[in-house]
């Protein structure tokens, strides 16, 4: 119990504190213009102890702020999964497949959310008022899917001969080889690749609002920024990082879930 109480009480305290004594610290010294914990908190705590109130389209709760960005994270992360996963096996399957298109995942990999953005908004402008948010999904769904689509095809490859053998001793089709020995034995590789696309997705939700203008975590910073009002920006800062933490921890949480299936 106490060695508990060490390593999940005491020590994370010591750290938090650490990084608040710094930041009174810098703000006191070298860095004057950035706002301490208590200046921050005097000006941020309607939007902290008000999660869910609306008082304007870019004067919200920051709970709500926070819902308008994960439901679209959501919808653009799901995208992704359902994009990158069967691209992931294609790649571990087929070694033509990997020799035709790894060249093209490779190059368009790297590239930036702030430059898929525009392209995504082209490609959608016929859509009217959607065009932002279709623009905003395309955006998360490319950028999220690498991860998925990589860790995919190397679990496929990963897949003991052994196995494929015994299904062909079996006589199993194609389908139940993928469902009965594929995807059971690609699994790890599949999650580790959901939890990294599911951090990259909360990433670029913060650029494609920040470029749209959209309500959302990502748009308050942005006009905040525009404001110079610092005391929101990290107030953003720190939520985007707890949010983050929360979503990697859930997705920890149906990992294990899985494997002790």
């Amino acid at each position: 119990m106490k060695r508990f109480r060490l390593d999940w009480l005491v020590l994370p305290a010591l750290g938090f504190g650490a990084v608040i004594a710094f930041w009174y610290f810098s703000s006191a010294t070298w860095a004057k213009e950035l706002p301490n914990p208590t200046k921050t908190w005097l000006a941020s705590r309607d939007y902290v102890l008000k999660p869910f109130e609306k008082r304007g389209e870019m004067d919200q709760g920051i709970l709500r702020f926070t819902w308008y960005s994960l439901v679209l994270v959501t919808k653009g992360y799901l995208l992704a999964l359902v994009l990158g996963t069967p691209l992931g096996f294609f790649l571990g399957l087929s070694k033509t497949f990997t020799k035709t298109f790894d060249p093209i995942i490779q190059i368009l990999r790297p590239v930036s959310p702030l430059a898929w953005l525009p392209l995504g908004i082209i490609l959608f402008m016929g859509a009217g008022k959607s065009a932002s948010e279709l623009g905003a999904l395309f955006t998360i769904a490319v950028c999220a899917m690498w991860p998925t689509v990589l860790n995919t095809a190397v679990g496929v490859r990963a897949v003991p001969q052994d196995y494929l053998n015994v299904a062909r001793v079996l006589k199993l089709s194609r389908a139940k080889t993928l469902w009965k020995v594929l995807i059971p034995a690609t699994l790890p590789y599949m999650f580790t690749g959901f939890r990294l696309s599911l951090g990259i997705a909360w990433l670029v939700i913060v650029a494609a609002e920040m470029l749209t203008g959209r309500p959302g975590i990502g748009g308050f910073l942005w006009q905040e920024y525009n404001a110079l009002v610092y005391e929101h920006i990290i107030l953003c800062i720190l939520t985007i990082g707890i949010v983050g933490f929360v979503l990697d921890r859930l997705m920890s949480l149906i990992e294990l879930r899985f494997k002790t299936a």
